[in-house]
This record gives C-alpha cells, structure tokens and sequence, in this order.
C-alpha cells in the first residue's frame, strides 16, 4: 500500500480455540503468502488490514495515512475475525446438548462469519434476498467492481460505500443481476444511511427504520445484526437453509415455518444465532428426540 505513512501492528490471543477463516468468495477478504487482507475505508480514508496467525496468537497489521485509521482497521479486522469473540459460554451452556455437544466438541473454533462494518452486513443481505448463494456472489462481485472503492496497490478492493450506492439508480444496480425491487431496496437503505436517518450503531432502532423500506424483513436485519452488529441472538429465521433443516430436525415431514424456526432455536437463548450457525453443517433424516427443541413457546423478534 504505496499511500499509508502510518501501520499499527497487534498479537491477540484468542479466547478459546480458535482458526482463521476462508477468504471471502465475494473477493473482498484475500488469502496472500499465509495472511488474510482486505482494504477498508474510515471517512474516505483507506486503509489495508493484515492477519495472520503467529504462536498462540493472531497477528493483525493495519496501514493507513494516519495512525487513528491503521488503529481503527485492527479494531474492524479483530471484529471480523471473531478474535476476541468469546463464546465459551455458549459451549459450557450446550456441550453435552443432544444437537450441538458433538459438533461443539469436535469443532470448537467454529466462530460466526462477521462483516467489519455494518452497512456491509445490510448491503449482501439485500443482495442474498430469495436466491441461490452463487448467484449472491456473483452480483456482489459485480457491484464491488463497478461501485467499489480500490486499494491504491490496485489488487483490492472494498464494498461500495453507502454514499456511493445512493447515487446510483435502479438500472445500474438491475445491470448487476439485483432484482427491481432489490435494487430500489438497497438505494433507499443506501440513501438512509448516507444521510444519517439510519445510525447502524444503534441496533433496534435501525432496525425499525430499516424495515419501513419495502423488500427489507426481519430476515434482512437479522443478518445485519449477527453478521454486522455482533447479535449472537439474532438468528435469520427465513433463511432457506434453517426452515429445510428444522423440517427435518423436527420430524415435520416438511419445511418448517418461520415461527417453527424460532421455537425450534428458543431453548438456546440467548445464543439462538451461534446455535444455527452450528447446526448448518448437518445433513440429518431423523428428527430429533420428542422433547428436546420444540417445546418451548416461540421468540419474537426484537423489533416487533
């Protein structure tokens, strides 16, 4: 990064057993020579994070122009990551549950996978609304190519910025694959976040204003608050992948509802997303023991 004058460098030991991620398939997070990185911007400022794994210890590297940025990068990046993401409480509360104690105890570096920023975290969930997960990729890809912001090496490159997307009109983002619904969706959330109507810092509340906005659910802000604010209790109901596996988990003979979901993860409040997350690995044709995880009343989302 031929631009940064300023790099803030820093071992953090996770808490717990702990792994590196994949590279991201949207090509914004990269694995180079052993390290992931990706670029990141702070009010127009880039900046580049680096992480890579040294002994017993996560080494994160930030570079920007200013040492507030690089600082502020490591801060994102260990967010990201999951470094410091404690969730031995969750595998003390469920080690020796029937659904999750095995999965717990064979892979416990499993971490959620966080965005750095939240407006990232609501832009791909609008992109993934009610289709295949290649088909997500490759519209993200096309819109961090036309509207994304690059690194001064030239080789990376970050998601658009809300500003960026504001501007745009619903046939630029069609030309992207994004639905017409979608595309208008993503520009009014794009406009409210630019002009500071929705302050994603503040989770409910954005999260009420967010879904005034036609084509954006519960489902689309649940995956901005696991991914983007940090909400492990925030599971994403709708998503395809839980009502086929609660189907089948729970002996329905079909694919759950919505509020089948719900009650399904209730028993493992308050970690209700982290448990689904676990579970998406399963390929199960039993349901599970009468009892287990459908008797609890269901949860209500918290925006209600």
């Amino acid at each position: 990064m031929t631009a940064a004058t300023a790099a803030v460098e820093l071992d953090v030991r996770p808490l717990g057993p702990y792994r590196l991620p994949p590279a991201g398939r949207d090509g914004i997070l990269r694995r180079r020579t052993g390290a992931l990185v990706r670029v990141l911007h702070r009010d127009g400022e880039q900046a580049v994070a680096r992480a890579w794994t040294v002994s017993g210890a996560v080494r994160i590297r930030g570079e920007a122009r200013t040492r507030e940025t690089a600082a502020w990068a490591v801060e994102r990046m260990r967010f990201a990551l999951g470094v410091d993401h404690d969730v031995r409480g969750f595998q003390r509360a469920f080690n020796k549950d029937p659904l999750l104690g095995p999965v717990i105890r064979r892979k416990p570096w499993i971490r959620p996978i966080r965005r750095p920023e939240p407006f990232e975290a609501l832009a791909w969930a609008i992109t993934e609304q009610l289709i295949d997960s290649d088909r997500a990729v490759r519209i993200q890809r096309a819109l961090t190519w036309r509207y994304g912001r690059r690194s001064a090496c030239g080789t990376l490159r970050d998601v658009p910025a809300a500003d960026e997307l504001a501007r745009r009109c619903q046939p630029e983002l069609q030309a992207c694959d994004l639905s017409a619904g979608r595309s208008v969706a993503l520009i009014r959330a794009s406009r409210e976040v630019a002009a500071g109507r929705v302050d994603l810092t503040e989770h409910e509340p954005s999260w009420r204003r967010l879904t005034r906005i036609r084509e954006i659910g519960p489902w689309t802000v649940e995956k901005l608050a696991f991914h983007g604010q940090g909400r492990d209790d925030q599971l994403p109901a709708g998503d395809l992948a839980y009502i086929k596996l609660v189907g089948v988990l729970a002996g329905l003979g079909r694919r759950a509802t919505v509020d089948e979901v719900r009650e399904f993860f209730t028993p493992y409040a308050p970690y209700a997303a982290l448990a689904g997350r676990r579970t998406l690995p399963f390929r199960l044709t039993a349901p599970v023991r009468a009892g287990t995880r459908s008797s609890a009343q269901p949860r209500r989302w918290a925006a209600a």
